[in-house]
């Protein structure tokens, strides 16, 4: 039994970086220590404990974790601070040294947050020296991580995140997400379902699910995906469900089939491609060519041609020559998807994308990115155009007051509602808008309630 005598009435602050998946876990342990009585700090109010939830996906993330560390650190003095997330996984004895972190919990610890954080906290002497202390770390190696941490949490957002797997067995030659989050896991469908009823008697009307490699569900219980995504359509009271991300060799047709007819499922994908390239897609192992994932988009458009469809692709990769990075975008440009996700390759110490020769210089991965995001505004402008004038319903966001409204559309058009037809009572409500106009910087569009 823990004791949370010692943290009634203490303040916490907390910071994610990332991915959706750790802002829904970071989202779990912020709803966990309020439970024990802890109270989220104000902006300008120093905590009394710090909390980041760290990624490692590329260097400039690394990078960026640091920098958050030392700057809660600074703004804080005197703070317990934890870190945790894939950065401390991989690195938890460097991270364990940065000056004022007091607990760095691994992939594996993580689930087990409160009871590190009582026994850790029960063990600092209020005068030690931060400066020259180290905190404690504690982690295993890939190979041990077992625990699954359950997370359906909204935070500050309308929509909740659901977690139902983590971990993936895929091993891409550029990824360290394996080896920071161990192998593919998840929960039953039965405790997934309870978690989004449980939502449903908090209000919530849409659910995210989120996940490393959310196709592989099913490896823990053998259950599947789509046995998933059926019983999820059924919990009353949740309007929209969306998937987060779908590997193309795990977009099973009749998973396609069944949400263009689904109650809950909306019409909106995201799938990452990484490279239109098959020469490229082969040096980082993905399991598919570039005629599955064209075929997929096909299918996807036949049986849903409003939805929404987002695309990972990353450039620079270490053996993508110029003439395939062509093939990349000639293969994108063809494509009927509304969306990119560019990102420049980073090198990964101990990836095996490293002993790939050919390397890309940095001039060039910023030229390739600056091209595929010119083409993706073009594709998601010509996507939001294609729906003006039309009727849509919009689940809206909270506002200030006096601000303008946003929300989103069944798939996924960002809208945005005029001061002076927003009210704070349409927070959380699905309403039906007819579809304007672009507004000022063409990122939404604007909507006039009917």
């Amino acid at each position: 039994m823990i004791d949370t005598a010692a943290f009634q009435g203490k303040t916490a602050k907390f910071y994610t970086l990332g991915c959706k998946l750790n802002f829904s876990e970071t989202s779990t342990f912020a709803r966990t220590l309020y439970n024990m009585g802890v109270r989220e700090a104000k902006k300008t109010e120093q905590a009394d404990i710090c909390l980041i939830n760290t990624c490692s996906v590329t260097e400039v993330a690394d990078h960026k974790c640091r920098q958050i560390i030392h700057r809660m650190v600074r703004q804080n003095p005197g703070a317990f601070v934890i870190v945790t997330g894939c950065y401390a996984q991989l690195e938890s004895a460097t991270v364990a040294k940065i000056e004022g972190v007091d607990l760095v919990l691994g992939s594996n610890e993580k689930a087990d947050l409160v009871q590190y954080l009582s026994d850790a906290w029960n063990k600092v002497d209020t005068d030690k020296d931060k400066e020259t202390s180290e905190g404690e770390y504690h982690s295993v190696k890939t190979k041990d991580i077992k625990s699954f941490q359950a997370s359906c949490s909204r935070g500050n957002r309308t929509r909740y995140f659901l977690k139902v797997q983590d971990g993936c067995n895929y091993f891409c030659t550029y990824c360290t997400i394996p080896f920071a989050r161990g192998f593919s896991r998840n929960p039953t469908i039965q405790s997934l379902v309870e978690q989004a009823e449980e939502a449903v008697r908090e209000g919530g009307k849409e659910i995210v699910l989120t996940g490393v490699n959310i196709g592989d569900f099913g490896k823990t219980t053998g259950e599947s995906f789509l046995d998933l995504v059926k019983a999820l359509d059924k919990v009353e009271g949740i309007q929209r469900f969306r998937i987060s991300s779908l590997e193309p060799d795990l977009i099973d047709d009749e998973l396609i089939a069944y949400c263009a007819e689904s109650r809950a499922f909306m019409p909106h994908f995201h799938i990452p491609l990484q490279s239109g390239s098959d020469e490229v897609l082969e040096l980082m192992h993905r399991r598919y060519d570039t005629a599955l994932f064209a075929r997929k988009i096909k299918l996807i458009k036949e049986k849903m041609p409003d939805a929404f469809i987002g695309v990972d692709v990353m450039v620079g990769s270490r053996g993508e020559r110029p003439e395939y990075f062509e093939d990349c975008y000639n293969f994108l440009d063809s494509l009927p998807v509304t969306q990119l996700h560019v990102f420049p390759y980073s090198e990964r110490p101990g990836t095996a994308a490293l002993s790939i020769p050919y390397v890309v210089d940095d001039r060039e991965k910023k030229h390739r990115a600056h091209k595929l995001l010119k083409l993706s505004d073009e594709k998601t402008r010509a996507f939001y155009a294609e729906h003006i004038g039309q009727e849509a319903d919009v689940l809206f966001e909270k506002a200030a007051r006096g601000k303008v409204m946003h929300g989103f559309t069944d798939n996924y058009i960002r809208v945005e509602l005029s001061p002076d037809q927003a009210k704070e009572e349409y927070d959380n409500q699905i309403l039906r808008v007819r579809l304007g106009e672009f507004n000022f910087d063409q990122s939404s569009l604007k909507a006039e309630l009917l």
